[in-house]
């Protein structure tokens, strides 16, 4: 049975400096793109049946560098969308609400995602990666929030339990099985780890 293998994107200069990217559609940094490319012998050894991306330069451009072949981009990968958050970092945003995570607040005004939105999509996904892994693994090529919920979805908690996750940019993390139950097999692995 094979594996959903969530690999993250490599750094942009907003996940850099901590800001919230979604829509933003931003190129890897230098290192952002030596990152993707460091990441290229910890996917060798897999047997993809489906390498899928999001839409995001970003996402597809850390494929390319890590040696995948992207068989289709799917919007339901794209990150949670912020909104009127767009841009800013949280520290920016809990000056008007202090309160405020992703997590429980979702995207603010028009464009902004609920956290059921994102589960919703997420969910989409991963029924359409389940059968393939009869034939081999699945890899999510996305974004840090995204697949935070897919490890969440994966394991049957709501979208907001993706809390409990961090993930590292051009990471790789994989959804498996332990006695035939849905399990997380690996977590936030990165080349400098794999060493």
């Amino acid at each position: 049975m094979g594996e959903i293998v969530l690999v993250r994107h490599g750094e942009t200069t907003w996940s850099a400096t901590g800001r919230h990217t979604s829509v933003t559609d931003l190129d890897l940094t230098e290192h952002g793109a030596a990152q993707a490319k460091a990441m290229g012998p910890m996917l060798s050894n897999r047997d993809f049946a489906a390498v899928w991306s999001s839409p995001r330069k970003r996402a597809t451009r850390t494929a390319e560098l890590a040696g995948l072949e992207v068989d289709a981009v799917k919007p339901d990968l794209a990150e949670w969308a912020y909104g009127e958050y767009e841009g800013l970092t949280s520290e920016q945003i809990r000056r008007d609400d202090p309160d405020w995570t992703i997590w429980t607040g979702g995207g603010r005004g028009p464009g902004g995602e609920s956290a059921d939105e994102v589960e919703e999509r997420l969910d989409r996904v991963i029924d359409e990666a389940r059968p393939l892994l009869e034939e081999g693994d699945v890899a999510f090529v996305a974004h840090g929030h995204s697949l935070r919920v897919a490890a969440a979805r994966w394991l049957g908690k709501p979208a907001r339990e993706g809390r409990i996750f961090t993930i590292e940019t051009a990471s790789v993390s994989t959804l498996g099985f332990e006695h035939g139950r849905e399990a997380v097999t690996r977590w936030n692995l990165t080349a400098a780890l794999a060493r």
